[in-house]
């Protein structure tokens, strides 16, 4: 048996290769896990959980006909994902960070947005949008409200992305080994960089390594543990 860990699907409407691209991955691979990890940005953007349409309901029925343990963190496209989500999808929420057993190891999973500690800008952005306050007041607005923000957000943010330089866009190597020497782990998985890669590290003396998952655009990126070995695998997305 193996488990498996996507991200950074940024699922939307406007792009049905990328759906097409993970019903295919759900009906396939992930089917015959034991267990499946969405380490964030799973949508490109959730408006909360009682914004309904023909979209979100076709993702919503997929992932109730996974009959295998789902496992969901926040991103920080899709931080409003709530509990009557994870009602309906039988998926877990997971806290941000959280530790895990995988092949007899404690291994630390983190969307990856909070260690991106050298982007200023996008840290104070991401300490507004994870407070409870901001949050609770933005879902009494409406979703043509909550619409029209999240579309000047994420133009903001590409803007942001196109303007800042590449090295801050990263994770701090610093912040990586705090995080892994506060949580006792060896072994360090994450999203939202969109750079995939497994980067061999030493922490105190120990090997250790990080494992970044890729984003879903041209290809489809997914993890897989199996038989104490983590493999990190791609696959073409073909358009539609």
């Amino acid at each position: 048996m193996t488990t498996l860990f996507i991200s950074d699907l940024h699922l939307d409407q406007t792009r049905p290769d990328i759906t097409s691209a993970l019903l295919e991955f759900l009906d396939s691979r992930a089917k015959h896990a034991e267990a499946l990890y969405i380490l964030g940005d799973f949508f490109e953007v959730w408006l909360g959980d009682d914004h309904s349409s023909d979209f979100n309901e076709q993702i919503t029925m997929a992932l109730q006909e996974l009959p295998v343990p789902l496992f969901l963190m926040h991103g920080n496209r899709d931080f409003l994902l709530g509990q009557r989500f994870c009602e309906l999808t039988g998926a877990t929420l997971l806290e941000d960070p959280s530790v895990i057993e995988l092949n007899g190891e404690p291994v630390l999973l983190m969307h990856g947005d909070s260690l991106c500690t050298g982007d200023e800008q996008y840290m104070q952005v991401r300490k507004l949008l994870r407070d409870e306050n901001f949050q609770r007041d933005f879902l009494t607005k409406s979703i043509p409200e909550r619409q029209a923000f999240a579309d000047s957000a994420r133009s903001q943010s590409k803007e942001h992305t196109r303007e800042a330089a590449s090295d801050i866009m990263d994770v701090t190597a610093s912040e990586v080994v705090l995080a892994m020497r506060e949580h006792g782990v060896t072994t360090f998985i994450h999203g939202h960089t969109h750079r995939p890669q497994i980067h061999n590290l030493e922490i105190d003396g120990l090997p250790a390594r990080r494992i970044v998952l890729g984003d879903w655009d041209r290809k489809g990126w997914f993890l897989e543990s199996s038989q104490q070995q983590l493999r990190l695998h791609s696959f073409d997305i073909t358009p539609t």
